[in-house]
């Protein structure tokens, strides 16, 4: 059995493509679905965090699961470059996500 050649794969960007910074992802996950929001910290006083969601995307589970597999691939190739990541949070954070 013959292998097929590969696609070549174009990529554009759409008329509304945007791009952002997030240092919160939020997800949720339903039978059908998973929901990542995007948005951004903001801990002005001690007793408060302040997270402005600006982004939702929706994924099939399987779009999550290979999303999953890409980011540990990526970040297992950061690490090997530039050392571990640590997850401890920042003087003066009290949340993690």
């Amino acid at each position: 059995m013959s292998q097929q050649p590969q696609p070549k794969v174009h990529l554009v960007n759409g008329p509304d493509y945007r791009e952002g910074y997030a240092n919160s992802v939020q997800i949720r996950v339903n039978l059908w679905d998973f929901l990542l929001l995007f948005g951004l910290v903001n801990q002005t006083v001690p007793e408060q965090v302040n997270i402005q969601n600006f982004q939702g995307v929706y994924l099939s589970p399987q779009q999550a699961k290979a999303l999953m597999n890409v980011l540990q691939q990526n970040v297992s190739q950061y690490e090997s470059a530039f050392g571990e990541i640590k997850l401890e949070p920042h003087a003066g954070a009290s949340i993690v996500q």
